[in-house]
């Protein structure tokens, strides 16, 4: 996906703020408060939508990650509101037919949803892999729900911190649930070395750091889809 803020190129770098923000990696200097367009292209998926975005937070360059800027789409903002449902309603209905794998997107904020989604459509059977059917959940238990329902769901990418129901306490519901139990889980946050030990202990087979770049996604699913091909084709020929 491609950022532009109308001077030129912005990093495919984010940061999950809350519902409908994002951090944008950039050099360029802004003031808390300003409001700006923000064209956001998710290619293959549609053209650029341009959107309006409230600066909320300014970070410099740092032991915590590189400078930017901290946006949202205000309230008030109805028009870009729209235009962020299309996006995320067109990732949605790109996804409907059945494919050979299916990954469970558990992500509160539609925009990150949004270009996570597109990242991942990338993964074509050009990969050898298969198709790839991408689900959005909005917290844990809304995931827990779909996960206790036809068809079955081959992978789990989930973030920490998450309203209902967090990211691990559906790690442990998935563990817990023998049926469920053998599903991949990718474990998304932006917490410290304990939290990232606390994934690993309880199951979580990969852990991505915030702030994440999308090609750490795409990596990352493509290798753990690898397995699971190799696992449904060895149960083919048996």
């Amino acid at each position: 996906m491609d950022f532009r803020d109308g001077q030129g190129n912005v990093h495919d770098y984010t940061e999950n703020l809350s519902q409908g923000g994002l951090f944008v990696r950039t050099e360029r200097t802004f003031s808390v408060g300003e409001r700006l367009p923000l064209a956001i292209s998710f290619p293959g998926l549609l053209a650029p939508e341009e959107l309006e975005v409230e600066v909320v937070r300014l970070r410099a360059e740092g032991p915590h990650g590189p400078a930017g800027v901290a946006v949202v789409v205000p309230e008030d903002a109805t028009e870009s509101r729209q235009k962020l449902w299309k996006l995320a309603r067109a990732a949605e209905d790109r996804n409907a037919a059945r494919k050979e794998f299916r990954l469970l997107l558990v992500e509160d904020n539609s925009l990150v949803a949004a270009m996570y989604t597109s990242a991942l459509n990338r993964l074509s059977s050009s990969d050898g892999l298969g198709g790839l059917s991408i689900e959005l959940a909005t917290d844990g238990l809304g995931a827990i729900e779909r996960l206790r329902r036809p068809p079955p769901i081959d992978i789990i990418v989930t973030d920490v911190y998450l309203p209902v129901m967090s990211g691990f306490a559906l790690l442990e519901q998935v563990r817990a649930t023998p049926e469920l139990a053998q599903i991949p889980v990718v474990v998304i946050t932006a917490g410290n070395g304990e939290e990232r030990a606390r994934a690993i202990q309880l199951g979580a087979e990969l852990f991505l750091q915030k702030p994440v770049v999308c090609q750490d996604v795409v990596a990352t699913i493509r290798s753990l889809l690898t397995a699971r091909a190799a696992v449904k084709g060895g149960r083919a020929s048996s």
